[in-house]
């Protein structure tokens, strides 16, 4: 464990906790844009280096920033276990969960302070997610984050959706120092949502708390994460079935999600191509999915037979 001691010493109100992962190029434009919040609560950064195949770069260990950073280090366990163990090593009385490719503007620590003092009978609050806008794949992901959001919100400003690219929880809901289900490699957001579902608690959307999500790679590079995605969240979306939930978007409100976005692309021909990216980028899902469950099921009949 190594800390970077600077900025107030008083004890933080949030607890920043980003894991790692091979990304610290991206760690440290998050960083910087943590360091330049503006009228934040005094806050802690932890982040959890989830078996990187480097230690935290000099540059990351020795920059100075006007909040303490405490770096962690385990072996390569997954993002859930990383994130736990953050929470182990935290202090804040909220814990705010970031990755390392994003990017929180200037107020954002702000808005979402003033938010939770409004509603101090809220214990989760989902920030508002946007992308970067800089190439094709960042402004798909922008046209689907804010159509999707737009219409999982509730009339209350409650929301159905929970990613940890931008989520806050207080520390009085967590229990035995433990968010995430260990045993979902991915999915674990919506594993949580499931769990807060059951408990009649949805996350409050902080609309004016904008977290920047940023995708550096290629249309196809994408998509061979999305394929892996989807087999590591397939644990995940089993546990949510075994509970008789249903999460997942049907195929009416997946043909209502597109079509939104299709108006809300306009005539413009760089919207245009960002959608026909999202439809790309969704039918490969879904035909990945439908084949992690014929393996599974196949599996399950091989199980039965021996």
């Amino acid at each position: 464990m190594t800390r970077c001691e600077q900025g107030s010493t008083a004890a933080p109100q949030f607890s920043v906790i980003i894991p790692v992962y091979n990304d610290w190029i991206p760690l440290e434009r998050c960083l910087r844009s943590l360091a330049r919040q503006t009228n934040p609560p005094v806050f802690e950064v932890i982040a959890v280096d989830d078996g990187s195949a480097e230690a935290a770069p000099e540059s990351t260990r020795s920059a100075e920033y006007p909040f303490l950073l405490t770096t962690v280090r385990q072996a390569h366990s997954g993002i859930p276990s990383a994130r736990n163990l953050g929470i182990r090593n935290s202090k804040g009385t909220v814990l705010l969960f970031v990755d390392a490719d994003c990017r929180l503007e200037a107020n954002c620590l702000l808005a979402l302070s003033e938010a939770m003092a409004r509603a101090p009978q809220h214990d989760c609050f989902q920030l508002r997610l946007v992308g970067d806008r800089a190439t094709l794949v960042g402004r798909a992901e922008e046209l689907r984050l804010a159509t999707f959001q737009r219409m999982r919100l509730e009339p209350d400003d409650r929301i159905r959706y929970l990613n940890t690219a931008g989520f806050a929880i207080r520390r009085r809901r967590v229990e035995a120092g433990e968010v995430f289900h260990p045993g979902a490699l991915r999915g674990e957001d919506t594993l949580l949502l499931a769990d807060l579902m059951q408990a009649g608690e949805l996350p409050l959307f902080v609309a004016d708390a904008v977290v920047e999500h940023s995708i550096p790679l290629s249309l196809m590079k994408c998509l061979r994460k999305d394929l892996r995605s989807v087999y590591l969240e397939g644990p995940a979306y089993d546990m949510i079935a075994s509970r008789g939930l249903k999460i997942r978007l049907t195929q009416w409100e997946r043909l209502r999600l597109l079509g939104s976005m299709w108006r809300v692309a306009g005539r413009d021909s760089l919207g245009r191509s960002a959608w026909f990216v999202v439809v790309i980028r969704q039918a490969f899902q879904r035909v990945a999915s439908f084949g992690y469950r014929y393996v599974r099921r196949g599996s399950g009949r091989m199980r039965g037979q021996l």
